[in-house]
C-alpha cells in the first residue's frame, strides 16, 4: 500500500494507491498539513511506502513527522525517470513537471504525448514517440490572470472564475470574464492546434485544479484526469521498484 503526496503552490494533494487501484484521496491546505497527516497514518497504519513530490513550502516539521513514520521516497532531479530529459537547462525543470511526463509516458507507452497542467501556472509538456522529453511551456493560471488584472490596474475589480461567460462581454465583469476564460481556452487549443500538426498520434493528457472545468469546454479530443500527478508518482513509484 503506498501513499502519494502532491504539495502544490497553495494546496496539498494525497492517495492511497494499492498496486493501480486508488482506495482513498485527500486534499488540505499547506498549513493543515501535519494534523492531517497524523489523521491518515492513524487510518493507514499499514502504509508501505510513501513518495513525495513538491513544488511548494512544506515545514520540516511535516517532512520529519512523514519521514519517521513511513519508508519516504521525495522525488528529485536525481530520481530515476522513464524518459530522456533533453531540456536544455534540467536542474531548472519543476518536479512536477518530471513526474506528470513520467506518468504520461508510462501509462501511454509508443505514443507521443502533450500533459497540460491547468493549475496555479498552466504547464505543458511534451514527450515523444521515442520517450525524449523535449520541453514545453509555461503560462499564468486563470487566476493568476484574474488576480493580474486586479494588481496592475487601478479600477478593474478581482473577480472569481465564473461558469457565466460569454465571447463578448458586455460590462467591466463580463469583459474580464470572457477575456480570462476564453483567453486560456483559446490558448490551449491553440497549442494543441500546433502540436497536432506536428506529431501525428497525438495523446493529450488535461490535469490540475481547472482541468474539469476547462475539460467542458474545449473542442479536443483529450484525456481529463486533476488527480494525474498522484496517479503519476504511483506509476513512477512501480516503476522504481521494477528497475531497481
Amino acid at each position: 500500500m503506498l501513499l502519494t503526496i502532491d504539495v502544490g503552490n497553495s494546496r496539498i494533494k494525497v492517495a492511497v494507491f494499492e498496486h493501480n487501484k486508488q482506495l482513498d484521496f485527500f486534499i488540505f491546505e499547506t498549513n493543515e498539513a501535519l494534523k492531517n497527516f497524523e489523521n491518515i497514518f492513524k487510518n493507514y497504519s499499514n502504509l508501505q511506502k510513501i513518495i513525495l513530490s513538491s513544488v511548494g513550502k512544506l515545514e520540516k516539521e511535516v517532512v520529519d513527522f512523514i519521514q519517521n513514520r513511513f519508508p519516504t521516497e521525495i522525488i528529485d532531479h536525481k530520481s530515476k525517470f522513464p524518459f530522456t530529459n533533453l531540456y536544455a537547462t534540467p536542474e531548472t525543470l519543476g518536479i512536477d513537471r518530471m513526474v506528470l511526463a513520467a506518468g504520461a509516458t508510462l501509462m501511454y507507452p509508443n505514443q507521443n504525448r502533450l500533459i497540460i497542467d491547468a493549475g496555479t501556472c498552466i504547464t505543458y509538456d511534451f514527450v515523444n514517440d521515442e520517450n525524449q522529453y523535449l520541453g514545453g511551456a509555461i503560462s499564468p493560471g486563470i487566476k493568476i490572470r484574474y488576480k493580474s488584472l486586479n494588481n496592475y490596474t487601478s479600477k478593474l475589480p478581482l473577480l472569481d472564475l465564473s461558469e457565466d461567460f460569454d465571447i463578448i462581454g458586455n460590462s467591466t465583469k463580463s469583459a474580464i470574464h470572457s477575456g480570462v476564460i476564453n483567453g486560456v481556452i483559446f490558448e490551449i487549443e491553440g497549442f494543441i492546434s500546433q502540436y497536432s500538426l506536428k506529431n501525428q498520434d497525438l495523446t493529450i493528457i488535461l490535469t490540475g485544479g481547472d482541468a474539469e472545468f476547462l475539460a467542458k469546454r474545449l473542442k479536443s479530443t483529450i484525456f481529463a484526469n486533476s488527480n494525474f500527478l498522484l496517479e503519476s508518482l504511483n506509476l513512477l513509484s512501480l516503476y522504481t521498484q521494477k528497475n531497481d
